[in-house]
């Protein structure tokens, strides 16, 4: 097994390692050590089934079904297939997810620590993953934004990229609009948090699933989304994870952004997700 750096700011790489290797417990703990102290762990050529990569992920957590089950994997529900692809005029799964700046789930009360993705068909050329750190990007604030933001919290939500369904269909913008905030209300976090493995600050929000900073007027609010954008975009502190088949890559959702690049006209991708909740193995 060897492990390196992926950059100075993000990430770690393993390599040399299968299935079996995982089966024991040191080296799970290897991975999840990985995964806390540098946010994100890629494991190359890893060839796993849909099942062991749920078996896999129970061994860090619990496996979370996925909400919408036309996306689910046909046999393991904890899978969401995430894909452009079609079978019989058909969507093997969803297609362009995430292709925003966010972090997993900010919107909801309590999201899930972890998230793991596998590449089961992946083009070289489109199609990448794009990371970065909220700690970087927390320690690159300028300090009067450290110290403007400081004991704030933040109202987070999915309005902004609420995708629009069948049943949606007939009604107003605001009507829609009405129905989601119903459905999805704004869930207020801490803006400013500390990692509890590593005890570094790190800022949670990103502006696409940003509503408001409490106290902040609407000049504050947008000046404050149009600085994180740029920290979080810049490429000097952006890992670009270019897939190879059978890359597993895991991260704590909490303290990764990440975004999802086009995929070329005319290339299929598929990547299987799994979202990983807490259990009792799970501590930081």
């Amino acid at each position: 097994m060897q492990i390196k750096e992926i950059t100075p700011f993000i990430g770690s790489e393993m390599t040399g390692v299968g299935y079996e290797d995982f089966r024991r417990p040191e080296v799970v703990e290897q991975l999840l050590d990985l995964v806390h102290r540098r946010e994100l762990a890629v494991v190359r050529g890893l060839d796993i089934t849909p099942g062991q990569q749920v078996e896999l992920a129970s061994r860090i957590g619990r496996p979370v079904p996925f909400l919408m089950a036309k996306y689910r994997h046909p046999e393991q529900p904890e899978i969401m297939i995430s894909s452009n692809a079609r079978k019989a005029n058909r969507p093997v799964g969803v297609a362009r997810v995430g292709n925003f700046w966010h972090q997993d789930s900010s919107y909801m009360k309590d999201p899930a620590p972890f998230t793991m993705l596998h590449g089961v068909q992946v083009p070289s050329t489109s199609g990448h993953t794009l990371y970065a750190s909220a700690i970087d990007v927390y320690e690159r604030l300028p300090q009067e934004w450290k110290d403007k933001i400081a004991g704030r919290t933040a109202l987070h939500t999915v309005t902004k990229r609420q995708r629009i369904s069948a049943e949606h269909v007939g009604l107003s913008i605001a009507e829609f609009k009405a129905l989601v905030a119903e459905e999805h209300p704004p869930t207020e976090h801490a803006l400013v948090q500390e990692d509890p493995y590593t005890g570094r600050p790190f800022l949670y929000g990103a502006p696409e699933y940003l509503d408001s900073v409490t106290g902040f007027d609407a000049n504050e609010n947008a000046e404050f989304f149009a600085l994180l954008d740029r920290l979080i975009q810049d490429p000097e502190h952006v890992y670009t994870h270019r897939w190879t088949t059978n890359d597993l890559v895991v991260w704590k959702t909490a303290t990764t952004y990440h975004a999802a690049t086009e995929v070329e006209p005319g290339v299929d991708r598929t990547v299987h997700r799994v979202s990983i909740g807490r259990d009792g193995s799970w501590a930081a």
